[in-house]
């Protein structure tokens, strides 16, 4: 998506990037969608930059995206929706970027237990638990998960030799 100006229809509230605070923005505010990936898009507004979530994209002029799933909760479907989880200033994928390092499913008679184990870019990042929490309502949403697990680790710490050779494409990293 090219920039893109809008101007809010509606309070809203919103995380700033990237120290992942709860920021209410008001009616009649103009800015430039700057990102639409996944279900979420990044914003800035008066130079500071923001995420808003799918839910709430009409207030951008958007249509409302709600990540429901039929699928039921499988290996590969994990992951296909791990894919749909963005970092909101990089646009590369949380998998891609390499912060996924472990996900392990427990096979139960009633569903699967899944428990994610992630890192973020850097340990101090403000939207680690955005990011984080993200990824466990996008798989509660699958079909047959019962509980899901997202925890943040710091061991190994992360660098870009993790990345994918598509993201590092991508970045210009090649």
């Amino acid at each position: 998506m090219e920039n893109k100006n809008f101007t809010f229809s509606r309070d809203i509230n919103v995380y700033s990037v990237p120290d992942g605070t709860l920021t209410l923005l008001k009616q009649n505010q103009q800015g430039i969608i700057v990102q639409s990936l996944g279900d979420n898009f990044t914003i800035i507004v008066e130079g500071n930059m923001y995420q808003v979530k799918g839910k709430d994209a009409d207030a951008i002029g958007e249509e409302i995206i709600e990540m429901d799933s039929n699928n039921f909760a499988s290996e590969d479907e994990i992951w296909n929706v791990l894919h749909t989880c963005y970092d909101p200033e990089i646009p590369v994928n949380i998998v891609d970027l390499g912060l996924i390092y472990d996900c392990s499913i427990n096979s139960k008679e009633d569903g699967v237990d899944i428990h994610i184990k992630m890192t973020l870019t850097a340990p101090g990042c403000g939207m680690g638990p955005v990011i984080a929490g993200e990824v466990k309502q996008k798989l509660e949403a699958l079909s047959g998960a019962k509980n899901v697990d997202v925890e943040l680790v710091w061991e190994p710490q992360w660098n870009q030799e993790m990345m994918s050779d598509a993201a590092k494409l991508q970045l210009g990293l090649y």
